[in-house]
C-alpha cells in the first residue's frame, strides 16, 4: 500500500468511526475507489488501535473513574452494597452500562461473523443501509423527547443501545449513528446518549481488534512507513471526530449527518446497480 493511500484509509476510519456515517461503508467506497484490493490484517489492526487510542486519550479521566468504580463495584459485592453504590455513584452505574451494553455486539459478532464477513464484499449492501442510517438519525431527533443522562439511567438502557450497536455490524450502518439515535429514541439526553455511543466503542473497536490480532502477520509489508502513518492518520482524525460530533449534538443537530448518508447512500447505490 503506498503512504497516499495509507493515509487517506486512517483518515477515512478515523472520521467515521465516530461520525455517524457508517466506518464500514465508507472503507469499502473507497477501498474499491483507490482500487485496494485488500490493505492487510496488519493495517486494518493498527487503523483499529490508533481509534481506540483517540477514544480512550478523549475520555482519559472518564475511563479512569469507571475503571476504579468498577472496582469499589466488585467490593461492594462482598459487602452486600452493590445497589447502593450502583444507585448512586454515576461511574459504577456507567462501568456496568458499558459492560452490559456491550454484550449483544459480542454475542452476535461471535455467532454471525461468517455471514457478516461475507455481506463486506459488496458495495450494494452497504449503500443500501447507510440509507437507513441517514433516516435513524433523522427521525431519532424529532422523536426525542427526554433528557435522561447518567443519574436517570441504567441497565435497561444500556441493553437497549447495546443492540442498536449490534445492528451496526452491518455495513453502512453506523455504530455511532445506531447507538446515539437508540439512546435518543429511549429519551436519553443528546450529549450523553452520545458519550455512552463513544464509551461503548471502547470494548467494540478492541474486540475487533484482538478477533484480527492472529493474522497480523500475514500480508504485512516490510515498510512500516505507511502503516505508521496510517495509525496517526486515524488516531488524529478520530480525536477531531469526536470533538466535532459533540459540538454539533450540543449545539445544533445531526441533520447534516442524516443529509449526507442518504446522498452518499443514493449515489453508491445507484451507481453499483447501473454501472458495477
Amino acid at each position: 500500500m503506498h503512504i497516499l493511500q495509507a493515509i487517506i484509509v486512517g483518515i477515512v476510519q478515523g472520521l467515521t468511526e465516530f461520525l455517524p456515517v457508517s466506518s464500514s461503508a465508507h472503507l469499502i467506497f473507497v477501498q474499491e475507489l483507490l482500487g485496494i484490493n485488500q490493505p492487510g490484517i496488519a493495517f486494518d489492526v493498527l487503523l483499529h488501535l490508533g481509534t481506540l487510542v483517540a477514544v480512550v486519550g478523549y475520555f482519559f479521566k472518564d475511563i479512569v473513574e469507571m475503571i476504579k468504580a468498577f472496582i469499589s463495584s466488585i467490593l461492594d459485592l462482598f459487602k452486600g452494597k452493590f445497589k447502593e453504590g450502583f444507585k448512586n455513584d454515576p461511574y459504577k452505574r456507567l462501568a456496568w452500562m458499558v459492560i452490559i451494553g456491550t454484550i449483544p455486539a459480542g454475542a452476535v459478532g461471535i455467532l454471525f461473523d461468517t455471514q457478516i464477513e461475507a455481506i463486506f464484499q459488496s458495495v450494494t449492501i452497504p449503500a443500501f443501509f447507510l440509507l437507513i442510517t441517514g433516516t435513524l438519525l433523522y427521525v431519532s431527533q424529532r422523536l426525542n423527547v427526554g433528557n435522561r443522562d447518567i443519574k436517570n439511567s441504567g441497565i435497561k438502557d444500556s441493553i437497549i443501545v447495546g443492540i442498536g450497536q449490534a445492528f451496526a455490524i452491518l455495513p453502512g450502518l453506523s455504530r455511532s449513528g445506531t447507538t446515539i439515535a437508540a439512546g435518543l429514541l429511549i429519551g436519553l439526553d443528546k450529549e450523553f446518549a452520545a458519550k455512552f455511543s463513544f464509551l461503548l466503542a471502547i470494548p467494540a473497536i478492541l474486540g475487533a481488534a484482538l478477533t484480527q490480532i492472529d493474522g497480523i502477520g500475514a500480508g504485512m509489508d516490510i515498510n512500516l512507513l505507511p502503516y505508521l502513518l496510517g495509525f496517526l492518520a486515524s488516531l488524529i482524525s478520530g480525536y477531531l471526530a469526536i470533538s466535532i460530533l459533540l459540538k454539533l449534538i450540543r449545539e445544533r443537530s445531526l441533520d447534516i449527518f442524516a443529509f449526507y448518508c442518504w446522498i452518499v447512500g443514493a449515489i453508491v447505490l445507484v451507481y453499483s446497480l447501473f454501472f458495477m
